[in-house]
């Protein structure tokens, strides 16, 4: 038994538990609770505790908390999934929404480009690029090349940078092996030539492959794949001869900016 008589009861959302617990308790008899009145609120003053009606009280509560811990599971599980499944998919609209801010913003002034060709390589094909690309380029054919190491502006954010220098540049020049696509950054900045490539039309990309590359190798990168077999390239293991390569690689700086399917300035050709 349990004798409250003498007790002031409020009679609101704050003792709903305890109403709910005197009407539905069967072990514990409370003595005479039918007669128990409501002290508080005063304009509950006098009413019967028993038919205070705790039904909006506990729908509030409840439906609230439902609904939160709902969206906060929901939302932590979403979050999670996207961070393990999409989070480069996710960096790389990112970047190609930078870089379509950077066109509207830029592309229409015309300014004429600072640079002949951007140069996109891994660090570990660095010493390719300084040894047999920099000194026929620059050193004979007299093309300006921008360089991560060289041309980047320090203290400015690295994806700024890339983006000034794909812009910056008429063309692009992806130097491509097995530790680029193993890359990031180097996905970043053809993700970014690409979307040029597509948004502008002009024939503004140029792929040149270091090592030899089956096909299947390029799957993961499916946007690599796609341009390859859509596009011929140049291949260093396949080329005849050095001075032919560097010719060819001239003859592709050279071209205009309206986009071939198809050119016969390239060597190499991707197995469909």
């Amino acid at each position: 038994y349990l004798d409250l008589s003498n007790n002031k009861f409020t009679c609101g959302c704050s003792n709903s538990g305890f109403i709910q617990w005197v009407k539905n308790n069967k072990q514990t008899q409370v003595v005479n609770a039918h007669q128990y009145k409501c002290s508080f609120p005063v304009e509950k003053q006098g009413t019967k505790l028993l038919d205070f009606d705790i039904q909006p009280c506990m729908d509030d509560g409840r439906f609230f908390f439902f609904i939160s811990s709902t969206c906060l599971v929901v939302l932590t599980l979403l979050t999670s999934f996207i961070y393990h499944f999409l989070k480069w998919q996710l960096v790389y609209t990112f970047h190609l929404f930078l870089a379509f801010l950077y066109d509207s913003r830029k592309g229409k002034k015309q300014d004429p480009h600072q640079f002949d060709a951007f140069v996109s390589y891994n660090v570990h094909d660095e010493d390719w690029v300084y040894r047999e690309m920099l000194p026929v380029l620059e050193g004979e054919q007299g093309w300006r090349l921008c360089l991560h190491h060289r041309d980047f502006q320090p203290g400015k954010p690295i994806i700024e940078n890339i983006t000034d220098a794909i812009y910056g540049s008429r063309k692009t020049i992806c130097v491509i092996s097995r530790h680029y696509l193993q890359s990031e950054w180097c996905s970043r900045e053809i993700q970014m030539a690409s979307f040029r490539l597509f948004d502008e039309k002009k024939d503004v990309l140029i792929l040149l492959f270091l090592e030899e590359i089956p096909p299947h190798h390029l799957s993961p990168h499916y946007r690599m794949r796609k341009l390859v077999k859509k596009r011929t390239y140049l291949s260093w293991p396949q080329a005849a001869h050095p001075g032919v390569f560097w010719q060819n690689v001239q003859r592709a700086l050279q071209t205009g900016d309206a986009v071939a399917e198809n050119t016969d300035l390239l060597t190499g050709a991707m197995e469909h």
